[in-house]
């Protein structure tokens, strides 16, 4: 049976389809005949009990420079949609915590993917510390001092914002690097938040392994591996993607996962690894499906489409 789909995304307009999570998740959906209603977050208004947005709908296409056609622009009570996507891009900043809460109003009558009081509570850099026995050593705070302390102890370290995204502010800083305290203090006159550091892993240069669950269950892997001059592995920063197996310690992670993001209802989750390390949980707007299938892995937007239609005829 088709579904009503709206889609809570970022300007349609400016996406780069070749390797966007949320247009694979769109193509996938208008090939099995669902209807799709497209709005941006800030199109979305609660009147009275009514929880609405001005938007218009959607037809996709896998073409560059040509990939949307919009049409019939209205006013749609979502409570009336069988499913959101809630798909917009970070900062998981007070605009994103509102939509979250906007959206929990509805939800799960009308199916919220993922759940938006669960992406709330558990943020990609602030979830991960419920498995501090995956992580590498790491320390959340806005003490000068206890990141000095942190990097006597650890010798080379990496800073980066508690709720960036896409490799934004990442920093590493080796034993003997003289910016240490002029790095903190602009952490400090940036962020309101406290910011994270955690000791720097040498197997990052091997790369950084995005991990898709869907459902609880490992659906596809690919690895990011950093340009010789740089320290992070994001794509949009020039990290190249690679095709890459899981290994034994890989797979003890996503099993401790996978339980928990299911009970969440974090349906559509991106796991980072380094070495046999657990860095970051993607819950907000996880990316890499396309990727997957691009080097002959499954067909994840396909798989997460099964899986909101088994929710939705449970």
């Amino acid at each position: 049976m088709p579904l009503k789909v709206a889609c809570q995304m970022d300007p349609i307009d400016r996406i780069d389809i070749g390797g966007d999570s949320t247009f694979a998740l769109l193509l996938e959906a208008q090939k099995r005949g669902h209807q799709l209603f497209y709005y941006t977050p800030a199109d979305l208004s609660l009147f009275g009990e009514r929880l609405i947005a001005r938007g218009s709908t959607l037809a996709v296409e896998d073409k560059v420079g040509d990939h949307y056609r919009l049409s019939d622009q209205r006013t749609v009570d979502l409570s009336e949609t069988d499913v959101v996507l809630l798909r917009q891009d970070p900062p998981f900043d007070m605009s994103y915590i509102t939509t979250t809460h906007l959206l929990e109003r509805i939800h799960p009558k009308t199916l919220v993917v993922n759940d938006p009081a669960s992406v709330r509570n558990a943020p990609e850099k602030v979830f991960v510390l419920d498995f501090p026995d995956l992580m590498p050593p790491t320390l959340v705070t806005r003490s000068l001092d206890a990141v000095r302390r942190f990097r006597e102890e650890h010798k080379d370290i990496i800073l980066k914002p508690l709720y960036g995204n896409g490799g934004s502010s990442v920093f590493r800083v080796a034993a003997g690097d003289t910016n240490l305290n002029s790095l903190v203090e602009l952490f400090q006159a940036v962020f309101r938040e406290p910011f994270m550091v955690q000791q720097y892993r040498p197997e990052v240069r091997a790369g950084d392994k995005r991990i898709i669950l869907v459902d609880g269950e490992v659906a596809g892997a690919i690895n990011r591996v950093p340009a010789a001059d740089e320290t992070r592995s994001n794509m949009h920063v020039g990290g190249q993607a690679k095709p890459t197996d899981l290994t034994p310690r890989d797979k003890e992670i996503c099993a401790r996962l996978g339980p928990e993001l299911k009970k969440r209802g974090l349906l559509f989750t991106g796991i980072d690894v380094i070495g046999p390390y657990l860095t970051e949980i993607n819950v907000t707007s996880p990316t890499g499906i396309r990727q997957v299938k691009t080097f002959g892995g499954a067909d994840i937007a396909a798989l997460i489409w099964d899986a909101i239609e088994r929710k939705r005829t449970a």
